[in-house]
C-alpha cells in the first residue's frame, strides 16, 4: 500500500476531506488514511467521467453538474455526498463516500453478526468500530443505458478479540434491455481486474453477486450481476486492498464505454414504461434485502438522505405487469430469473 502522498491537496477530491489535510499526512501509513485518500480519488474521477457526457450532450445549455455536500455526524466522521438530478443524461446520479467512527449500537451489532459470520463479533454490547467506504448509483435517462451500482468498503470492529478488519463491496449491472455484448464487455471487465489477482475470485464473487441481488418474492435477480463478496481478509491486508483498488479502478473502463455506445440512442414511450418497472424493483430490493441499507438505518447518527442515494428518481409500479412472450423483456426476465455466464 502507497503512503499518503504528501503533497496532497484539496484539488484532488471533489470536497476537502473528512478527516483534516493534516491528519491524513501525519498518518501516510494508516490504513484508514490510504483508503480515505484512495476513495476520495475514485469518487472524483467517476464523477468528471460522467460529468462529461453532460457536457457533450448540453447544447446551449447550461451542463449539469454534481452537486459536493459534505457532512459530518456528531458520533465522529462524516461523508461527502456527490449527487446529480435531472441531467440530460443521468435522471439522478449518485457517488457518496462516508467514513465513520463510534460505536455500533447492539442492534447494528445483532444485524452485522447474522452477515459476517466468519468475523468474531461480541453480542450484546455496544462496540467500537470504524468504517469507510464509497457507493454509487447511476440511474440514466435513456433505457438503453443501464443503471450501474459499486460499493466497496473498509471495516475495523474492536471487539474482546481485538480488532477484526475487512473489506467487501462490488459492481452490479441493471440494464433494461437485453444486449448480450454490453453484458459480456461488463463481466469480462471484472474478470479480467479479478484474474490479475485470483483466478479463483470472478466465478466465486459472480456467484455470490447472483445470489445476493435475489429479489425473493418476486423470484428474480435485480439485474445481470457483476461481483460481490464481503468479509474479505486473507492473505493479508496489502493483498485485499490492492484487489479493492483494481475492481474500484475498473467501474470507469466496464460502465463508461456502455454509457457511450447507448446515450443517444431513440427510444419509444413502452421503453421508459419498462424501465420506470425495473426500477420499482430496484427499490424493493434496496428497502427490504440490501445489507447496506440497513446497517445505515441501525448505526447512530445515520444520515438518511446518504443511504438513500441509491433510490431513483422515478419509478412505478403496476398491478400484475407481464411482458409480452418472446419480447426483448421477456429475453431480459429469462436471464433475470436464471443467470447465465457471460464469458464463457
Amino acid at each position: 500500500m502507497d503512503p499518503v502522498d504528501q503533497n496532497l491537496t484539496s484539488d484532488f477530491f471533489m470536497a476537502e476531506p473528512i478527516s483534516s489535510l493534516d491528519e491524513l499526512k501525519a498518518n501516510p501509513t494508516s490504513v484508514r488514511s490510504i483508503f480515505e485518500v484512495f476513495i476520495l480519488k475514485i469518487q472524483k474521477k467517476f464523477c468528471l467521467a460522467l460529468e462529461a457526457f453532460e457536457k457533450k450532450s448540453s447544447d446551449s445549455t447550461p451542463a449539469s453538474s454534481f452537486i459536493a455536500d459534505r457532512w459530518l455526524r456528531k458520533e465522529g466522521g462524516g461523508g461527502i455526498s456527490c449527487v446529480l438530478q435531472d441531467g440530460q443524461v443521468f435522471e439522478k446520479a449518485g457517488v457518496n463516500v462516508s467514513v465513520v467512527t463510534g460505536k455500533l449500537s447492539k442492534e447494528a451489532v445483532a444485524q452485522m453478526k447474522k452477515q459476517h459470520k466468519d468475523i468474531q463479533l461480541d453480542e450484546g454490547r455496544e462496540l467500537p468500530f470504524f468504517a469507510a467506504g464509497i457507493s454509487s448509483v447511476i440511474h440514466p435517462k435513456n433505457p438503453h443505458v443501464p443503471t450501474v451500482h459499486f460499493n466497496y468498503r473498509y471495516f475495523e470492529i474492536e471487539g474482546q478479540h481485538g480488532t477484526e478488519w475487512w473489506f467487501g463491496g462490488g459492481t452490479d449491472l441493471t440494464p433494461y434491455t437485453y444486449d448480450e455484448d454490453t453484458f459480456r464487455h461488463f463481466h469480462r471487465s471484472l474478470k479480467t481486474a479479478c484474474d490479475a489477482h485470483d483466478t479463483s475470485y470472478y466465478p466465486k464473487f459472480k456467484a455470490e453477486c447472483d445470489d445476493y441481488f435475489f429479489i425473493k418474492h418476486r423470484g428474480e435477480r435485480r439485474g445481470v450481476g457483476g461481483i460481490f463478496f464481503d468479509d474479505l481478509n486473507k492473505p493479508s491486508l496489502n493483498d485485499c486492498f490492492n484487489f479493492i483498488q483494481s475492481c474500484a479502478e475498473t467501474v470507469i473502463p466496464c460502465y463508461i464505454p456502455i454509457v457511450e455506445k447507448n446515450y443517444l440512442k431513440p427510444y419509444q414511450p413502452d421503453n421508459r414504461r419498462w424501465q420506470l418497472l425495473r426500477r420499482g424493483r430496484y427499490v424493493e430490493f434496496n428497502l427490504v434485502y440490501d445489507r447496506g441499507t440497513k446497517f445505515g438505518f441501525f448505526t447512530p447518527g445515520a444520515r438518511i438522505e446518504s443511504i438513500l442515494i441509491s433510490l431513483p428518481l422515478h419509478a412505478s409500479w403496476e398491478y400484475m405487469h407481464q411482458p409480452v412472450n418472446g419480447s426483448d423483456e421477456d429475453k431480459l426476465m429469462s436471464v433475470l430469473k436464471e443467470p447465465k455466464d457471460w464469458v464463457c
